[in-house]
């Protein structure tokens, strides 16, 4: 089976419509992927595990996000848009397959490493994706609140100068989605924050959800957090999960 075939059936199990293009932008997109991955090394994955693993675990949350973004969307904002920062994109995951599920919103992905940075500016222009902006940075240098951050295969929750960080940019009534694997690691994870003067209110606000990703027996999940507007650092309470 090819690649296109097996997306084909990942985007029908997880309900996508693929009327509007996704699956063609998709495929296109995968096969920059494994042209410019033997000289950048952009994703320790090929074939099969590229479409598993990276894009279809990118948009299986992809109902969760919905709810989020219509959540943290300005109600006075005409056209509803949210600004989704992709932290520590990588080679675009989730970015990319996400800008491509919700081209109504914009995603701005970070980066830092320039050979990444490249091969993302590609896809963007050669995907004619109106909706992306590439930033060669870290989130500790972006100056401007985040309005929703969402991050894949970035460090874990117990990194707590990187996390102060992000939920400090995090503007109130905004949110982040993390992606995770075992739902028992992410709370542990989580539990390790209970006691941090800034990082309270993300435990306090967290929700694990569980996600299926087609053809994968892994476990995984996501945790979704809203930024509370008098959320600027108190003093934690005890998280339930």
């Amino acid at each position: 089976m090819n690649h296109e075939q097996l997306l084909a059936q990942g985007l029908a199990a997880l309900d996508f419509d693929i009327s509007g293009g996704i699956l063609e932008a998709l495929s296109r997109y995968l096969d920059e992927l494994e042209r410019w991955n033997p000289l950048y090394g952009l994703v320790n994955a090929e074939g099969e595990d590229l479409v598993i693993k990276h894009v279809l675990d990118s948009l299986a949350p992809w109902r969760v996000l919905a709810e989020l973004l219509t959540d943290v969307g300005d109600p006075v904002a005409q056209d509803g848009k949210v600004r989704v920062a992709d932290i520590g994109t990588g080679a675009g995951f989730p970015g990319i397959p996400l800008s491509m599920a919700f081209p109504e919103h914009s995603f701005i992905l970070i980066e830092r490493l320039d050979r990444r940075v490249r091969f993302l500016e590609n896809v963007v222009t050669l995907l004619s994706l109106d909706n992306v902006e590439i930033r060669q940075s870290t989130v500790e240098n972006e100056r401007g609140p985040l309005q929703c951050v969402v991050f894949r295969a970035l460090k874990p929750f117990g990194d707590r100068k990187l996390f102060r960080s992000i939920w400090k940019k995090i503007q109130p009534g905004g949110a982040l989605c993390a992606y995770k694997g075992r739902i028992m690691h992410a709370k542990l994870e989580l539990a390790e924050l209970s006691d941090d003067p800034v990082l309270g209110g993300l435990v306090e606000n967290a929700r694990i959800v569980p996600v299926w990703v087609p053809f994968l027996e892994e476990e995984r999940c996501v945790v979704v957090a809203k930024k509370c507007p008098e959320d600027r650092g108190r003093e934690p309470r005890p998280a339930v999960f």
